[in-house]
């Protein structure tokens, strides 16, 4: 079932205070629990992405929007929500309201570059990732597209979100490079909430993405799981056997997600933000 017949037979999703709907779309998009994902491929997302808020969804990220209301919250404020997961992809399709494909935001960065390499109107800043990474990050997506898209790039301290001045002196670097896009690379929640929060303050910038580890792809010092591992969903494997520390609680507590979708699929799911349960 997608939003408008979802929002004809419900009215408005519920919450404890008034929801902002999305603006009406000439595209289906599909709920999963208590946030939305549209039903665009890849090719019409690019022909689509002119500005606006950019989030991918994956089954952490439905766990932390359980628990975290900043990040719901910034959220309810995306332009495009797209399914960074198979397991979101194919619950979606479980529950009855499938979506075309992944789009993940692994995919979405090479993608956008490789489609404005040629447009001076485009211009990328990567924001995020270890010292030194985005650069090399910058210097190989440049490179690959024989072009200068990523105009700029900026690996920030471990206190970033929180320091002032930091802050400051990073959203400067951005408007002195004149980027139109920012690809934030901070890890989810930080990501999506320091964007909400600060975007207001870079007025030249019309596209905003929150990509997780994907600067650390572009940049060479992580590498993806094989592909037929990724058309598998077999990612998680992959990441959790080549970094376990890092992985292993996350996909410990990602395991709600398949007891919230099928709550979500009976009609029993109930938003922690108030109203009642949710219809299929």
């Amino acid at each position: 079932m997608n939003e408008s017949d979802i929002l004809a037979k419900e009215g408005p999703m519920p919450d404890n205070d008034a929801v902002p709907q999305p603006p009406p779309r000439s595209w289906p998009r599909s709920r999963m629990l208590n946030v939305w994902v549209d039903n665009l491929s890849m090719k019409e997302l690019m022909q689509r992405l002119d500005e606006g808020l950019v989030w991918t969804l994956n089954p952490d990220h439905l766990y932390h929007l359980q628990r975290n209301r900043a990040f719901y919250d910034a959220y309810r404020q995306a332009d495009f929500i797209t399914s960074d997961s198979k397991y979101v992809y194919w619950g979606l399709g479980w529950i009855g309201r499938p979506i075309q494909e992944k789009v993940s935001g692994s995919d979405i960065v090479p993608t956008y570059c490789a489609h404005h390499a040629g447009n001076p109107a485009v211009k990328v800043f990567l924001l995020g990732a270890a010292p030194g990474i985005a650069q090399t990050a910058l210097e190989k997506i440049n490179a690959r597209t024989n072009s200068k898209v990523v105009v700029g790039a900026h690996s920030p301290s471990m206190k970033f979100v929180t320091d002032k001045a930091e802050i400051d002196e990073v959203i400067k670097i951005i408007n002195d490079s004149g980027a139109t896009c920012l690809i934030v690379g901070l890890g989810a929640p930080k990501q999506e909430i320091w964007i909400v929060e600060h975007r207001h303050l870079m007025p030249k910038v019309k596209v905003y993405m929150g990509v997780g580890a994907t600067i650390d792809y572009e940049a060479g010092v992580v590498k993806r799981a094989p592909r037929w591992m990724t058309k598998r969903g077999l990612e998680w494997v992959y990441r959790i056997t080549t970094e376990p520390k890092r992985y292993w609680r996350r996909y410990a507590r990602d395991m709600e997600y398949f007891w919230l979708l099928l709550k979500d699929g009976l009609g029993l799911y109930r938003s922690p933000w108030g109203g009642g349960r949710t219809k299929p």
